[in-house]
């Protein structure tokens, strides 16, 4: 007696099992994105279900600047994320091809820009739906405006603080002739060689000590009374700067206002050039402003020994002495690699007299630091260390062009323009610093990913 045959639609043997079957042969060629038609990288699902390499997306969206579909046209909403499922099945199935296509996109600069900037766009968009903690660390975007709009107002209120409350350049003493001071000019002029000052002020406005009769004072007059300065430190003190004056007939410039109503052109060159290039800028200090600023600088961020007495800065610059060859071995070493300390040091010593401006100062030193250690990492990542002698030459003459550029046109450029410009560099930079630092970190944080 035949046995019944079984039934072929009920009877599913082991090698029929779906799921363990692993059915026909599975090809590169259906996981290729429809931009580059090779494998998918990072696969990034649209609204409309396409999903595309992300660096192609990037690509499309840099060159299109449209949110929509390469291949549909239908607008995405929000910001396209990666398809984690089919991304993770991919790189298990074809690992040897990921692998490839990923050492070929790091090598290429323009997917590199492309991803960063399309990172970036992702990172200022505002969510529709509530944020959970792993999106909240990866934008930071909201945040940071916050932080630049908070900061942009404080310098506009210290800005306009400053403006309405110090005197107008014109009237400052280093525009007015020494024998043309009055009493109150002569001890406005005392107080600002230092705290200790303070301790003679009312003897010389009890004498009425006026411009003229300063000239006429010798140190034997000073020891005595009415005057009776017994420190001797104080009294060379007085008697230096006013050999200083009498040599000049004006008042020397002590402090970062005076010298930009002397020097309103070099003031605004070096605020520049010690930004852009601070060790272009020192060296122009070196060579035809040797005296009068670079000795006072180098003096201050490399004091001698002995000058570390707590005595007051106007006071210790006063007598300034050739440097000594510790003071220019400490000064070389910090000039070659770390330019922007030696700024935010001469700032430090100013708090006291200069005391948002210093903090600004020492704000941006630090920001720029950053940026130029960005910019070397960026150098020697792309193995492109061979090109920073081209580099230096090309920045060396950016800058002398442009610096020439501008001491050749200067008398024409109107004052409010190059007060605007002053202000701008000095009070607003920092705050552009920090968005431009901000932007690095997320590039660097795009290329590690």
């Amino acid at each position: 007696m035949e046995e019944p045959q079984k039934n072929d639609a009920t009877t599913v043997g082991p090698e029929d099992d779906p799921l363990k079957s692993t059915g026909p042969q599975i090809s590169v060629s259906e996981f290729s994105c429809h931009c580059c038609y090779d494998i998918l990288v990072n696969p990034t699902t649209l609204n409309c279900g396409h999903s595309f390499c992300r660096h192609c997306l990037a690509l499309w969206w840099v060159s299109s600047k449209k949110t929509e579909c390469p291949e549909c046209r239908e607008k995405w909403e929000g910001f396209p994320k990666v398809n984690i499922l089919l991304r993770d099945a991919i790189e298990k199935l074809f690992p040897d091809a990921i692998r490839m296509r990923f050492e070929d996109i790091r090598q290429n600069n323009d997917i590199v820009q492309s991803l960063a900037a399309f990172q970036k766009y992702g990172n200022d968009q505002i969510p529709l739906t509530p944020n959970t903690g792993r999106v909240n660390q990866q934008r930071g975007g909201g945040f940071f405006s916050g932080v630049l709009t908070a900061l942009t107002g404080v310098a506009v209120v210290l800005l306009v603080y400053h403006w309405s409350s110090r005197e107008s350049e014109h009237d400052l003493l280093v525009h007015k002739a020494v024998a043309k001071w009055t009493a109150e000019e002569v001890v406005l002029w005392l107080e600002q060689l230092g705290p200790w000052a303070s301790l003679y002020r009312n003897r010389f406005l009890s004498e009425r000590v006026n411009g003229r009769l300063l000239l006429t004072l010798t140190e034997e007059e000073f020891s005595r009374a009415p005057y009776t300065i017994e420190n001797s430190s104080h009294r060379r003190a007085i008697l230096m700067e006013l050999e200083r004056v009498k040599a000049l007939g004006v008042k020397p410039p002590q402090n970062l206002w005076e010298y930009k109503a002397v020097n309103p052109g070099r003031s605004l060159f070096l605020l520049y050039a010690l930004k852009s290039s601070p060790r272009l800028g020192l060296l122009y200090l070196y060579l035809f402003d040797y005296t009068d600023t670079f000795l006072p600088f180098i003096h201050t961020i490399c004091p001698l020994q002995e000058d570390s007495s707590g005595e007051d800065i106007v006071t210790k610059l006063l007598d300034l002495r050739e440097p000594t060859w510790k003071q220019w071995r400490e000064f070389l070493v910090k000039y070659s690699f770390l330019p922007y300390q030696l700024i935010a040091e001469f700032a430090w010593d100013w708090l006291e007299v200069h005391y948002w401006t210093s903090r600004f100062l020492i704000v941006n030193a630090m920001l720029l630091s950053v940026l130029e250690l960005f910019s070397f990492w960026r150098i020697w990542s792309r193995s492109e260390l061979k090109t920073l002698p081209q580099r230096m030459w090309s920045h060396f003459w950016k800058v002398s062009t442009q610096g020439l550029f501008v001491a050749m046109f200067w008398p024409l450029i109107p004052q409010f323009v190059c007060n605007c410009l002053f202000y701008w560099a000095l009070y607003f930079n920092p705050i552009i610093n920090i968005d431009l630092v901000v932007k690095e970190v997320r590039r660097l944080e795009t290329q590690v990913l």
